[in-house]
């Protein structure tokens, strides 16, 4: 056990010691026995102190001047750990806790509820292509031209005319009686509104005026009634093309248009009307001439009237209200064409043009109507 062994051994009591005789006392005969000392305990005594010693003498060599610690009766000296050793441990430890803990979380997760599998990709919408409505409302115009106009003495013309916007073999008389004359002087395609199988109904709106009436017959409707009738004609595309595959039907047109709301009347700048009503008189005077080089700004590419209309005069003209070198205004022009006065108007734009000496207003643009 590394201690040291003991030195002294007790000595054997001789048999031959003689006693002591009865009148002279021993020494210490009414003392106390003494407790024998444990050679073994000496020993570790001893070695704890040589320990303590070697250890002052260590510290004192390395930290000249420090006082040495108390000395301690363990033949060991604890020491304190560093914090940054115990943080990183625990780090750790949590690391390994949290791994343990998401997989196992994951796992059961996975047992429990089985991940779905991903939806299929949308398949792209096939869209319908879209009807040829240009085409549609072409051939509508032209079958209800050759359809509304009838002669009895060229019916063949309008069975031939007819004939080349219906299906092959389609009847070409398409209900007429081949009595009567009736002109068609324009036509106008309208909607287009598409159903089912190709098929699809257009709208034509047609100004017809029926003929002369056949002799015998009385009372003679009037000849010259021109007016506007609607017609309904079924279209449909097939091989490619479209063809009027049915008969038509007449339809009524509204009389007046429907009410429009009221518009806000517009503030009018009265010093620069009147001070810019000649520039535009002129200006309106030249474009009936078709010549308006002269009287519109630098820039300015306005083709002027053609022949055969006559300015009468400029009935009125007023400038919008605001400010800047760009103005607008309303001008009302009456015109003389065709043996008759007529007024249009025309919103026109004027701009401030400055030269050398003076500063004054040209006409810039110029648009028919009151937009």
């Amino acid at each position: 056990m590394g201690l040291p062994e003991p030195t002294g051994e007790p000595k054997l009591k001789s048999k031959s010691k003689k006693r002591p005789t009865a009148d002279v006392p021993r020494q210490g005969e009414n003392e106390a026995p003494a407790r024998p000392s444990n050679p073994w305990e000496s020993a570790g005594v001893e070695l704890a102190a040589k320990q303590a010693e070697a250890r002052t003498a260590t510290r004192t060599a390395a930290q000249p001047g420090a006082a040495p610690p108390p000395q301690s009766g363990t033949p060991w000296v604890p020491q304190d750990e560093r914090s940054g050793a115990v943080f990183a441990r625990r780090l750790g430890r949590g690391l390994v806790w949290f791994v343990f803990i998401l997989a196992a979380v994951t796992g059961v997760r996975s047992w429990i509820i089985p991940p779905k599998a991903p939806a299929p990709a949308p398949a792209p919408a096939q869209t319908a292509p879209a009807y040829p409505d240009a085409e549609a409302q072409a051939v509508a115009a032209r079958f209800a031209r050759a359809y509304l106009s009838w002669d009895e003495s060229k019916a063949a013309e309008r069975a031939a005319l007819l004939a080349s916007v219906l299906p092959a073999g389609a009847e070409t008389a398409m209900g007429w009686d081949g009595h009567g004359r009736q002109e068609v002087l324009t036509v106008q395609p309208g909607a287009v509104k598409p159903g089912a199988a190709q098929q699809a109904r257009v709208r034509v709106d047609v100004l017809i005026r029926a003929g002369e009436a056949p002799a015998g017959t009385t009372p003679a409707p009037a000849a010259a009634a021109a007016r506007w009738v609607g017609l309904d004609v079924p279209v449909i595309e097939a091989g490619g093309r479209v063809v009027v595959n049915g008969r038509p039907g007449l339809v009524g047109i509204p009389a007046t248009g429907p009410k429009t709301p009221a518009l806000p009347a517009a503030h009018v700048d009265t010093d620069l009307s009147t001070q810019t009503e000649t520039t535009v008189g002129k200006f309106f005077q030249s474009f009936a001439g078709g010549d308006v080089e002269s009287v519109t700004a630098p820039g300015a590419k306005v083709p002027g009237l053609p022949a055969g209309i006559s300015f009468k005069g400029l009935t009125s003209w007023s400038v919008d209200a605001g400010s800047g070198r760009d103005r607008s205004g309303t001008a009302v022009v009456a015109w003389t064409l065709g043996g008759a006065a007529v007024e249009q108007v025309y919103r026109v734009k004027i701009t401030q043009v400055s030269s050398a000496d003076a500063q004054r207003w040209q006409v810039a643009d110029v648009h028919g109507g009151s937009l």
